[in-house]
C-alpha cells in the first residue's frame, strides 16, 4: 500500500474548539447534509469490493449507524474509538465508531446508533445528547452509514461487548480534526487503484470509512 503523504509529528496550532462552538458549527453546517459517493476529490476510496455495485443502485444497500462518541474530560474533548473483533465478519481488526445496521425494530437510525453504543461499549442512550450529523457513507461491504455526534459527560463506566469489540480507546477530538494529520493512501483492490484517509493516533491505525468520517468532521468543525 503506497501513500502520498506523510504524517506529520502533531502540534496543535489551533485554538480548541469549545462545546458551544461546536454545537454551532454543526447546527449551520447540517443544511448541507448529503450523501457521499467514495469517488468525490474530497473523499476518496476507503474500503471497496465491487464498490460500483452499490453506487449505481444494481444491489440494495444496507442502512447503518454510528456514533461520533465526544466526552468531555478535564484534559479536553475525547472521541470514543473502538477496535473491532478479529472474528467479525466484516471489517474485522479495523478502528471503528460504535455502530452498527438498522435492525428493524429500531425506529430510526438514530436510535440504532444509541442502541449499538449501549450494546458494544455500556453507554446508555439517556447519558448521550445528539448534537449533529455527518453525511451518509457507502462503504464498500454495501453499507450506507449515518453517522450521529453526540455529547457524553462523565462518570463513564465502560462495559466491553467481547463477541464484538477488542479494545475501547479515546483520542483528543483536535488531534482526529487536525487537517494536516490525514494521509492519503493508495491501494489496489481487486486490480484497481483506490485511495482512502488515514490517520495515526500512538499504535492505531484509522483508515477506511472511520477516517472518512473523521474527515469530514474536520472539514465541518474548520469551516467558517
Amino acid at each position: 500500500m503506497e501513500h502520498e503523504t506523510v504524517l506529520p509529528n502533531w502540534k496543535n496550532t489551533r485554538r480548541n474548539l469549545n462545546l458551544n462552538e461546536i454545537r454551532a458549527r454543526l447546527k449551520t453546517d447540517n443544511q448541507t447534509l448529503g450523501r457521499r459517493s467514495n469517488e468525490e476529490a474530497e473523499d476518496p476510496d476507503y474500503d471497496t469490493n465491487n464498490r460500483n455495485d452499490w453506487e449505481n443502485g444494481t444491489k440494495p444497500l444496507i442502512p447503518a449507524a454510528v456514533l461520533v462518541a465526544l466526552i468531555v474530560r478535564n484534559d479536553g474533548i475525547k472521541v470514543l474509538l473502538t477496535k473491532r473483533s478479529s472474528n467479525l465478519k466484516h471489517h474485522a481488526g479495523q478502528i471503528s465508531f460504535p455502530g452498527g445496521r438498522v435492525d428493524s425494530q429500531d425506529e430510526s437510525s438514530q436510535h440504532t446508533a444509541l442502541r449499538e453504543i449501549h450494546e458494544e461499549v455500556g453507554i446508555h442512550p439517556n447519558n448521550i445528547k445528539i448534537i449533529g450529523e455527518l453525511d451518509e457513507y457507502i462503504v464498500g461491504t454495501g453499507f450506507l452509514v449515518k453517522p450521529f455526534i453526540g455529547i457524553i459527560k462523565p462518570p463513564i463506566k465502560f462495559v466491553k461487548q467481547e463477541q464484538e469489540v477488542a479494545e475501547i480507546f479515546e483520542v483528543p477530538l483536535d488531534f482526529l480534526i487536525a487537517p494536516n494529520n490525514f494521509s492519503l493512501y493508495s491501494k489496489k483492490f481487486n486490480g484497481i487503484p483506490r485511495k482512502h484517509f488515514a490517520i495515526t493516533w500512538k499504535n492505531y491505525f484509522i483508515w477506511g470509512a472511520t477516517a472518512g468520517m473523521l474527515k469530514n468532521l474536520s472539514q465541518r468543525l474548520h469551516r467558517v
